[in-house]
């Protein structure tokens, strides 16, 4: 065989050897997360998302996760989607908001009565709307979103609280949330922003009396062993999303997107269940340990409701008031609505 035939034949069969292996070859997406294996959202990862991708498309995607900030923060993760560095991530509702306000919709106060709501409505249609919308606006295509801690929750070292007035002149520890200080202050506590690796200590030497927190991470602190009376007031719904680069989505093919959301919609089904279950484990196990746990009456959640009609004011322009409506009369919140309205929140 002559030189010139041999190397067409060579030539030939490398090529063949690497377009069979270029046609499955598989593609890795990258996942960026503050999540863990051993709270919802790691566990969700591991055990719905990425085995779910990994069974729908046959094994041509896969998903490498970099959990525990290894990679990125919430906000950081977010950009680094945006420059091609990851595909996918994770954060809540309220850090989205850094990329646009689609999802602001999620943390105004008393927008959900129950996690069991939260759950439904979200599924339903609320999360798929406002998606959309951020798809355009934040350059993020949003996938699904879900609770992570249930809702925020009032502890406190001082005595029973009841109704607002029962915060009057104690220090409440805030975090740097404008909506949490505003709701605060208009509960009548006196806000103090406090590191939250030191609450802990804070609450022990009196610095600061109360704090307002979803009750799994109280729980996870250790906060009841020195806070011993709890309210539940819920309030601030604590939103998170799982969401990929739009120019990324936008590059994959019809069939992968499908892939993409049927493993999106098996995550979120499964850190639903896996969040109710950490804050039923988180509050069973304080209750269990401290002097009170108070269940404000219908008359009594009116008077911690309308201190969050400043924060709604305060977010105006950020969502759409039709939808906020919707939302609300799908709970029975009519007095609520009733309320936001005569202030000129809705």
């Amino acid at each position: 065989m002559k030189k010139t035939s041999l190397f067409k034949v060579v030539a030939l069969s490398l090529a063949t050897t690497w377009f069979a292996h270029s046609a499955s070859a598989e593609t890795v997406l990258k996942l960026g997360t503050v999540g863990f294996k051993g709270m919802p959202i790691g566990d969700a990862i591991d055990q719905a998302l990425i085995p779910t991708l990994e069974e729908v498309s046959g094994g041509k995607m896969k998903i490498e996760p970099h959990y525990r900030k290894s990679l990125c923060s919430e906000q950081t993760c977010g950009e680094q989607a945006n420059q091609g560095l990851i595909a996918l991530w994770t954060s809540s509702t309220a850090n989205f908001g850094n990329f646009g306000t689609a999802l602001a919709i999620f943390d105004l106060p008393y927008i959900f009565k129950s996690i069991e709501d939260a759950d439904r409505i979200s599924s339903e249609w609320l999360a798929k709307k406002q998606c959309d919308i951020a798809a355009e606006e934040a350059g993020h295509v949003c996938l699904t979103v879900y609770s992570s801690g249930g809702f925020r929750q009032l502890g406190n070292a001082k005595g029973p609280v009841h109704v607002p007035d029962d915060m009057k002149g104690i220090k409440w520890r805030v975090t740097k949330s404008p909506i949490e200080y505003t709701l605060v202050k208009n509960w009548g506590a006196v806000p103090v922003p406090y590191d939250w690796a030191q609450l802990y200590q804070g609450l022990q030497t009196g610095v600061v009396s109360g704090q307002y927190v979803a009750t799994p991470w109280q729980h996870v602190a250790k906060l009841h062993e020195v806070a011993k009376y709890f309210t539940e007031i819920g309030g601030s719904w604590s939103g998170n999303q799982l969401s990929m680069d739009k120019r990324q989505y936008d590059a994959l093919s019809d069939q992968e997107r499908e892939w993409i959301h049927t493993a999106a919609k098996a995550f979120g089904e499964h850190v639903q269940k896996l969040d109710r279950d950490w804050v039923k484990a988180g509050e069973d196990a304080i209750k269990a340990d401290i002097e009170e746990w108070y269940v404000p009456t219908e008359e009594e959640m009116q008077l911690w409701r309308a201190g969050a009609i400043d924060a709604w004011l305060n977010a105006k322009g950020s969502f759409d008031p039709a939808t906020a409506e919707r939302v609300l009369q799908e709970q029975g919140m009519d007095s609520f609505i009733a309320q936001l309205k005569e202030a000129g929140a809705l």
